[in-house]
């Protein structure tokens, strides 16, 4: 099984983490370009560690980038194949920054964006212990007809997606509120009017304060 490794910030209070934030980057990316989200909420989650791991494979189409599975959106089985593939390398990454830290999945939230949202959606609610928080960025929920059967717990989930993507259709955000919902979950979301397959600022402070609400409650 990949060992998944990427950059770290530890809390800026300058103590031991209380909570820890995993950071899943999109297709193509890597960690080192999630983590500037943990940057940006240190100063306000000044208790949380933050990690934002590589995908296990090397992205077929950048040569410096990773991929959590290969993607193309032309094969119908494709995503569900791809997150359960990569699904186990991620929950041993978690469980053992969990343990690094001295934490629980109590005070564990899961933060992706576009293919990281895919691998957020399918392990947080199957993990035994229910994630304090999941965000989602411009993803959809991949084999959204097993959820019901499959979810082991059910973390609060903040899903926002810009009208105007063109990598993973809007459209696709209501389905996923609806599955979510229909599995027990409590989900908000939120339509970025005229934003594309991006975070806007906009975005990036709906995070923070649903992670700050999520971690205080």
């Amino acid at each position: 099984m990949s060992i998944l490794d990427g950059p770290r910030l530890p809390p800026a209070y300058g103590g031991p983490a209380r909570y820890l934030v995993v950071l899943l980057h999109g297709y193509g990316a890597d960690g080192y370009d999630l983590i500037e989200l943990g940057r940006a909420w240190a100063g306000q989650l000044t208790t949380t560690a933050f990690v934002a791991p590589n995908a296990p494979e090397r992205c077929d189409l950048s040569a410096t980038g990773y991929q959590w599975f290969p993607l193309t959106f032309r094969d119908p089985s494709e995503l569900w194949r791809g997150v359960n593939q990569a699904a186990p390398i991620l929950d041993a990454f978690i469980d053992g920054e969990l343990a690094l830290h001295g934490l629980t999945d109590s005070q564990l939230a899961l933060v992706g964006f576009s293919q990281g949202t895919m691998m957020a959606l399918h392990v947080g609610p199957r993990r035994r212990g229910a994630p304090v928080a999941i965000v989602g960025y411009c993803g959809l929920l991949a084999g959204p007809q097993h959820l019901k059967a499959d979810a082991r717990s059910r973390p609060p989930v903040l899903l926002v997606h810009g009208t105007d993507d063109g990598v993973i259709p809007f459209a696709l955000m209501q389905p996923a509120v609806e599955t979510l919902s229909a599995a027990g979950l409590s989900v908000t979301s939120y339509a970025a009017t005229g934003a594309g397959h991006g975070i806007t600022d906009e975005g990036l402070a709906l995070g923070l304060d649903f992670l700050k609400q999520s971690f205080s409650g």
